[in-house]
């Protein structure tokens, strides 16, 4: 198959595009940045250099694609982070109307089925609503968990001050997912094939906010490492103070906000669903322990 990739070569799209291109797919690589042109050639695939913003450079791309991979790019000089997520959403179904693409596979997020008060994931909301109206579209809508990653941004604040926390507690559960294991759940389905508009959630494991701090402390040489709840105005006023925009602080509070009263998780729990990745929390505890001492 033609399959176009959005997220350049990022933490999903990086291990997605390989898998493809070792499956015999022809694959398109996009990419704002010009320079990744020979990374994503070294890769098997073809670089697409234009802006998510640029529905003619979208709709161009799109073109006679079988399938097409897409996510919403971060952006922390956004003023209004939601409505630019909803935004990049509305750009991404034009062009595929346009383009004729009958297959479309879309990253979300958990949480995605509620409204507002959840932070950049309420963005996600919306560019879920405006795939599901269209018509004659095969739309498979991803919805990964907490990422693994998210626990990288807390290395200052265990080597100033021997914690790691946030704005909800450590007796609360937390459902977590790496991006290889999105990156390679993404290519079974493609694989699998799919038809009609559906929800597929993905996760690597679910354990208590205290067992995550156990566990990063071990991996580092502090077994005592306590998770910390903060309050909304802490949890933002530190965000600030290590260099996040107050949009983005703004947005990472609310969700937080969300994760302690577990809606976050409401739906995903009432179906039953079970971590199928590979990558454990252990697993990912010696990938951060490289990070943290590297």
């Amino acid at each position: 198959m033609k399959i176009i990739i959005t997220g350049s070569l990022g933490n999903i799209s990086r291990p997605l595009s390989i898998n493809l291109v070792s499956e015999g797919h022809q694959v398109t690589i996009v990419s704002s940045n010009k320079e990744k042109s020979d990374e994503i050639i070294s890769l098997g695939a073809i670089p697409a250099i234009g802006s998510v913003n640029d529905e003619r450079f979208l709709t161009d791309t799109f073109i006679g694609a079988d399938l097409v991979y897409l996510m919403v790019p971060n952006d922390f000089a956004a003023n209004d982070l939601r409505g630019h997520i909803k935004e990049v959403g509305e750009h991404y179904a034009n062009a595929i109307k346009a383009s004729g693409v009958k297959k479309v596979v879309l990253l979300s997020s958990i949480g995605a089925h509620i409204e507002k008060g959840t932070g950049p994931i309420a963005g996600l909301y919306a560019v879920e609503q405006i795939f599901s109206k269209l018509e004659n579209i095969d739309v498979l809508i991803l919805r990964p968990a907490f990422f693994y990653n998210n626990f990288y941004a807390n290395q200052d604040l265990i080597r100033h001050m021997g914690i790691i926390g946030s704005n909800y507690g450590a007796d609360q559960p937390i459902i977590m997912v790496d991006p290889k294991d999105i990156a390679a759940a993404a290519a079974n389905k493609i694989k699998e094939g799919f038809t009609g508009k559906s929800i597929f959630y993905i996760a690597s494991d679910k354990r208590l906010l205290k067992e995550v701090a156990e566990e990063l402390g071990k991996a580092i040489g502090k077994p005592e490492l306590p998770w910390v709840a903060f309050d909304d105005v802490q949890a933002f006023d530190g965000m600030v103070g290590a260099g996040l925009p107050e949009e983005i602080a703004k947005n990472y509070v609310e969700m937080g906000t969300a994760i302690r009263s577990g809606v976050l998780w409401e739906d995903f729990d009432s179906k039953n669903t079970v971590p199928i990745g590979k990558i454990k929390l252990e697993d990912f505890a010696k990938q951060f322990a490289i990070a943290y001492n590297g």
